[in-house]
């Protein structure tokens, strides 16, 4: 397969309403690894796809150099870089079969028919399609036609497989089902692949490694277990994970004490380090609502406002240090709106920020 990196990308646009120039992707270094199932998202406008386009030479960088396998492919057509790509629009031509489709591309590249034979009953095989090669698109289910499209990028056997968002056309039930064939995919092929998404769970489920993007920048390149537990600025942070972190004021009293509205909290030995050049000064305190414990002995004192079963867990909605908090509990912890709760705060969880930077402390 393939490695693929961005050496200081930067793509603008002419932005006609406020003229100008507009910055979708703003000096992007990474490296994507041979048979690596790298992840791209983020919020809508952040680059993403503009990305995944420049990969596949549908749109060309503004600056920097784009490598693929080692060789430079700036001024290299698409058909030429040896890719291929799904995206979320199935793309299928209605008329043909099913098999006619998964062929079409082999066909148009002069391919002897027993290799397209061979490579079209594998593709079939791998994604359970061999029963329904005969079939039109119109007699398929949307699942089902998402694979037709999976395989016509796997018969051409390409360096990469680029993803744009292929799964958002599909209901929450085949979203899951379909996210567990394509992790199986992967490993059967052995490909390198780009998957484009806005969901943080289909990132976080698929990826090896996931590269965050907001506003044109990479916020962060991790994997999913690093990104959520040490996410490197305010965004990442507030982005993966749901429901999302919960970001609360809070006042370092000492390297080993953080006061958060009329609670004094102990900082763990091993950020105190990290934490001393912020004493007496205000920090932006993070912690996921799995990690707020509902607790007879706990260290706060809150009100419910709203409480939500979800069946194996509950959200409970609530005011603290005149912020609005979600602690997240086992679905045994039944409580009522209004009622009054101690909770502990695991502190051993915490993220702190700069305030002004929005950069993690430590």
């Amino acid at each position: 397969m393939a490695t693929i990196v961005f050496d200081r990308i930067t793509k603008t646009f002419s932005d006609s309403k406020k003229g100008g120039l507009f910055t979708a992707v703003d000096q992007a270094t990474f490296e994507i690894k041979d048979k690596e199932f790298l992840v791209f998202v983020g919020p809508s406008g952040c680059g993403k796809t503009t990305s995944l386009r420049m990969i596949a030479g549908l749109e060309k960088q503004t600056e920097g150099n784009i490598y693929i396998d080692g060789q430079v492919v700036n001024h290299v057509h698409p058909k030429d870089r040896d890719i291929a790509m799904v995206f979320q629009d199935y793309a299928l031509y209605p008329h043909m079969s099913i098999e006619q489709n998964l062929s079409f591309g082999l066909k148009n590249m002069k391919i002897d028919k027993s290799i397209i034979d061979e490579k079209v009953a594998y593709a079939s095989k791998i994604l359970g399609l061999e029963k329904l090669l005969e079939r039109k698109p119109r007699e398929l289910s949307g699942g089902q036609r998402q694979r037709v499209a999976l395989g016509r990028a796997i018969v051409r056997d390409p360096k990469v497989f680029l993803f744009d968002e292929p799964l958002s056309n599909l209901d929450a039930k085949l979203r899951v089902q379909m996210r567990i064939e394509l992790a199986e995919l992967h490993q059967r092929l052995g490909a390198t692949i780009v998957y484009v998404t806005h969901d943080q769970v289909e990132a976080m489920t698929l990826g090896e490694r996931i590269v965050v993007m907001n506003e044109g920048k990479v916020q962060q390149i991790a994997s999913p277990q690093e990104l959520y537990a040490r996410p490197q600025n305010m965004f990442v942070a507030g982005f993966i994970g749901s429901p999302a972190m919960n970001f609360i004021p809070a006042y370092v009293r000492s390297e080993s004490e953080l006061k958060i509205g009329e609670a004094i909290f102990s900082i763990p030995e091993d950020r105190r380090d990290y934490v001393r050049a912020y004493v007496d000064r205000e920090v932006m305190f993070g912690i996921r609502p799995e990690h707020m414990v509902i607790d007879e002995h706990g260290d706060v004192e809150v009100t419910v406002n709203v409480f939500e079963h979800l069946g194996a867990e509950n959200l409970l909605y609530f005011s603290f240090n005149h912020c609005s908090v979600i602690a997240k509990t086992s679905g045994e912890n039944f409580v009522k709106a209004g009622e009054r709760v101690k909770m502990t705060l695991q502190m051993q969880k915490m993220h702190l920020f700069d305030i002004d930077t929005r950069q993690r402390i430590g």
